[in-house]
């Protein structure tokens, strides 16, 4: 077991639970309700909020070791929960008191769902000319117009943490309450997996916020201010780590009834091990592999591992709701979420085979 605690639901069941409905949060495509309230009975939604606001914090090894298991048994309910807890950072990590009083002691038991939008601001248009979001100070209200591209769980977010930039270049970070006039919430894209993790793009037309939700700034590169993960983060490395060890078991299945495969187990099994150890030392503050090199070593392996599953299971794995068939679409998820141009760089290198020129 990762996390030992005594809650209405054990951590085992809990991923037994995800596990056995994970194909169908996939093709029912709405965003998994009932699967965060077996989270927040497993006291997870607690993990990253301080105990002064109801939080049961853990450490960061337990918290990257808990984030494989999830992420193997339902790699979408995983991915929206770094998206929420990574909201949750932000607002703990603030200096605003009266804000974290406001929303983290809900946020701790599931009563209020926050979520991320800062793609902006890393790694997602990156190459515009002018930012994708412009905000102005008004007295004391501050003034948001553009659009954020990618925002999940926007059904059920009631604050986005989000931001802007000024016309001098400093930037905000602010915890958006979504019901505000002049927020704009798009349908959820139709992704090629993860659909449910209802991600979609929010269009923002002169909305007024309070200066008392500012999280940060203005200052330069607000992201730095504070917690919470970045792009090509340790966390993304570590649910990619998940999906890879799914695929790994299903392998060792086979494996029995197929002695041949035994070798291929083998080879993916210790690689794995490597990525595992040296993720663990990562989070640890070891200097083993950059972020980013572990980064590009785990989105290569997921999509060998579950192109080898593909293999091996054949005409079985190409169908519709086998659980080959959505670990290959979810290893593609991997190729664009969070994913900085130095990975970019690296997966371009080893696709055209440049590295053996």
């Amino acid at each position: 077991m990762v996390i030992e605690m005594r809650t209405e639901l054990s951590f085992e069941q809990l991923l037994d639970r995800l596990a056995t409905h994970a194909i169908e949060v996939d093709s029912e495509h709405a965003f998994p309700a009932q699967q965060f309230d077996w989270l927040a009975k497993t006291d997870v939604l607690k993990w990253v909020i301080p105990s002064a606001y109801g939080g049961k914090p853990v450490d960061e090894l337990a918290l990257v070791k808990s984030y494989e298991a999830l992420s193997q048994a339902c790699l979408t309910t995983t991915f929206i929960l770094t998206q929420r807890n990574g909201a949750c950072q932000r607002i703990a990590g603030c200096e605003n008191e009266a804000l974290k009083q406001l929303l983290l002691p809900r946020l701790a038991t599931g009563e209020s769902f926050a979520t991320v939008g800062i793609s902006h601001l890393t790694t997602s248009r990156q190459h515009m000319q002018k930012p994708s979001v412009k905000v102005e100070q008004v007295g004391n209200e501050l003034l948001l117009s553009g659009f954020i591209p990618w925002v999940t769980g926007v059904t059920a977010a009631e604050h986005i943490v989000t931001g802007g930039t000024l016309t001098d270049g400093r930037q905000v970070l602010i915890a958006m309450p979504t019901n505000l006039a002049g927020i704009t919430l798009q349908e959820p894209s139709p992704l090629m997996a993860l659909t449910a993790s209802c991600t979609a793009s929010v269009i923002l037309k002169d909305v007024h916020i309070p200066e008392q939700m500012l999280l940060a700034g203005p200052t330069q590169n607000v992201l730095q201010q504070g917690t919470g993960g970045g792009a090509g983060s340790l966390t993304t490395s570590t649910l990619a780590l998940g999906l890879c060890v799914r695929m790994l078991n299903l392998l060792n299945e086979q494996a029995v009834q197929r002695p041949e495969l035994r070798n291929t187990v083998e080879h993916f099994a210790t690689e794995i091990d490597q990525l595992r150890s040296d993720v663990h030392a990562s989070a640890l503050g070891g200097e083993t592999s950059t972020p980013t090199s572990i980064r590009h070593r785990i989105n290569s392996l997921a999509l060998r591992i579950t192109q080898a599953a593909l293999a091996i299971t054949k005409g079985a794995g190409f169908v519709k709701g086998h659980p080959v068939e959505l670990a290959v679409r979810e290893a593609m998820f991997f190729l664009v979420w969070s994913c900085p141009q130095p990975v970019v760089d690296s997966v371009l290198n080893e696709l055209t085979c440049r590295d053996s020129w």
